[in-house]
């Protein structure tokens, strides 16, 4: 049988590691989607 133990301070860190990585893939995915949505959404035309 095998006993692990976490402090405070170690716990803390998987926190902020699990934390910042969803934060970076949210701004990753925000930054994609703009560049995807860039690429379909029509340019203006000089016919006027």
């Amino acid at each position: 049988m095998h006993l692990a133990y976490l402090d405070a301070g170690s716990g803390s860190l998987i926190v902020q590691a699990v934390v910042g990585g969803v934060a970076g893939a949210a701004v990753a995915a925000k930054l994609y989607w703009r560049r995807l949505v860039a690429r379909f959404r029509r340019q203006p035309t000089d016919h006027g």
